[in-house]
């Protein structure tokens, strides 16, 4: 995976690539789907929800462009897999799931797997987290009509943001953003799919 899907894209963060060495993706999906734990797409994780396509973990991961000593703010925890990966190359991972079931799942097997810098919480992800506010960075991992206000205000000065844009039912751009004082500069990255990103900020329930 790492060989064929990371490096041969441009994945060039070695801190990243060492990540994906360690955490055990099949274990972040469910028994039956095992056998595509390692391929090149996404796999469904039950309630409509899926983990991401591996490249898209990774490409999303180094464009924050992380050192080491930063506190992460993830929308949408999913599997998990995310925020382990994060919690490789970080001080603290928070990380919110709308799903309850979801985020309960995640958290047993991340406590399971060792994980103490990640703390996982139930609840509209668009919010953020502001008693735990600001972040150096920010990861929103569904696709949102726009980047949600309070996540702007929960990030430093400097920090970096990255999110897949667009539209509900469609194709997304992935987007990295940095926050410069008042400002939020942004660039467009790639073509993406993501599932919808749901809440006050976000697209509303069906």
């Amino acid at each position: 995976m790492v060989r064929e899907q990371l490096l041969a894209r441009g994945i060039q963060d070695e801190r990243v690539e060492e990540a994906f060495l360690k955490v055990p993706r099949h274990l972040f999906v469910p028994e039956n789907s095992r056998k595509d734990a390692y391929a090149d797409f996404p796999v469904p994780i039950g309630e409509a929800q899926t983990i991401s396509q591996p490249y898209m973990v990774a490409l999303m991961t180094q464009l924050l462009e992380l050192k080491g000593h930063e506190r992460v703010l993830e929308i949408g925890t999913g599997s998990g897999y995310q925020a382990a990966i994060l919690a490789e190359l970080v001080k603290q991972v928070y990380s919110i799931e709308r799903i309850a079931g979801l985020a309960q799942k995640a958290e047993l097997l991340l406590r399971e797997l060792g994980y103490r810098n990640i703390s996982v919480a139930a609840g509209d992800g668009t919010l953020g987290m502001p008693e735990e506010a600001p972040f150096d960075a920010v990861i929103i991992t569904a696709a949102a009509p726009q980047i949600p206000a309070p996540l702007v205000a929960q990030l430093k000065d400097s920090g970096r943001l990255v999110a897949p844009l667009g539209q509900e039912q469609a194709s997304q751009v992935l987007t990295l953003c940095r926050k410069q004082g008042t400002r939020l500069e942004s660039r467009s990255i790639c073509g993406c799919v993501f599932v919808p990103l749901r809440g006050a900020y976000g697209w509303k329930d069906a």
